[in-house]
């Protein structure tokens, strides 16, 4: 059966389903699920609209063989888009933050000066092919 692919723009909550690293190395987007060609995406001149998180939730598994999930193999890594490296695992200028499995993360803006996070701005790389993440957004 294929997961659902919510489209919750103005939440409260967006789960953005499980991103799938299938070649370490190569990252994948936070909203590559949601939004493929990244219409959304601030930097794109086909912007239909912009998503704005207060908050940004990683779990560090993947979808389990019949039900539920199971630890990733190896760490995962939230990466932004590199400016002069490769943006990937071994940018060392790029990770955000190395998530190991079965740990949550959470990116949770200021309230008082209401910062918040585009999710277009991370992507998620893997030691290993398969593991990943599964995001979810929580929507101002």
């Amino acid at each position: 059966m294929p997961a659902s692919i919510h489209l919750d723009r103005q939440g409260p909550d967006w789960p953005l389903g499980f991103l799938n690293v299938q070649t370490p190395g190569i990252p994948v987007g936070f909203m590559s699920v949601v939004d493929p060609q990244g219409l959304g995406d601030p930097a794109s001149p086909y912007q239909e609209y912009t998503v704005r998180a207060e908050e940004i939730v990683v779990q560090a598994v993947k979808p389990g063989t019949s039900h539920g999930t199971q630890l990733n193999t190896g760490n995962v890594y939230i990466v932004r888009k590199g400016v002069q490296g490769s943006g990937n695992r071994d940018d060392t200028g790029s990770i955000v933050v190395t998530v190991y499995p079965g740990q949550t993360l959470f990116l949770t803006a200021a309230a008082l000066n209401r910062n918040v996070w585009s999710p277009y701005r991370y992507s998620v790389d893997a030691d290993n092919a398969g593991d990943g993440v599964f995001v979810t957004l929580v929507i101002q």
